[in-house]
């Protein structure tokens, strides 16, 4: 693996696993800010990246989200349903592409006016992931379906549609945990559109 970057040389990488994504160990030489090279070793999860939406509505102050199992933060003590803004990886689609294919798929919305307002490592120590935060509004005429995912995938996902009011709650109050989604209640909060 070539790097260019004058602070990390001597990248070597080792796979680990290639079952569902890639887990790849890296050992490289890190230069340090006295000037001195440090040997590490890092394990990387490669995922791809990744789009989210959260959908609102102007008139009447409401967005929608989804409630779906997560094993991971079921084996980490939680019940595992996570309330979430839709989202999913990108898979070789534009941010933009994907994020309108996933809302429909997921909440049955077909959107067709999205705005980008930021990018984000969610979890840079371990993944790879970078995710693509959108907003859009929604209106009754843009349901085309009832959503709840691909059930060939194993999606079984809930559609709520709750008063921004009680998602801003839902955030206070730990019901919802999803950092991502986390992010975009918190950032119509501070730039509001209702």
């Amino acid at each position: 693996m070539q790097n260019t970057q004058e602070h990390v040389r001597h990248i070597r990488e080792q796979l680990l696993s290639d079952n569902w994504y890639t887990l790849k160990k890296y050992t490289f030489e890190l230069l340090r800010r006295d000037g001195s090279w440090q040997e590490q070793s890092r394990e990387s999860y490669d995922r791809g990246n990744g789009a989210v939406v959260l959908l609102y509505h102007k008139a009447r102050k409401t967005v929608v989200l989804t409630r779906q199992f997560r094993l991971p933060i079921f084996v980490n003590g939680h019940h595992g349903y996570l309330i979430e803004a839709t989202a999913g990886l990108l898979d070789n689609a534009s941010p933009e592409a994907r994020i309108i294919a996933e809302a429909e798929e997921e909440t049955g919305f077909r959107i067709t006016h999205i705005e980008k307002v930021f990018e984000s490592y969610m979890s840079p120590g371990s993944v790879t992931e970078k995710l693509f935060f959108f907003i859009a509004e929604y209106s009754d005429d843009d349901r085309q379906g009832a959503g709840g995912g691909v059930a060939e995938e194993g999606e079984d996902i809930e559609v709520l549609e709750w008063p921004f009011s009680r998602a801003l709650e839902a955030v206070r109050s730990g019901e919802i945990m999803d950092a991502k989604t986390i992010m975009l209640i918190q950032h119509l909060a501070l730039n509001p559109h209702f």
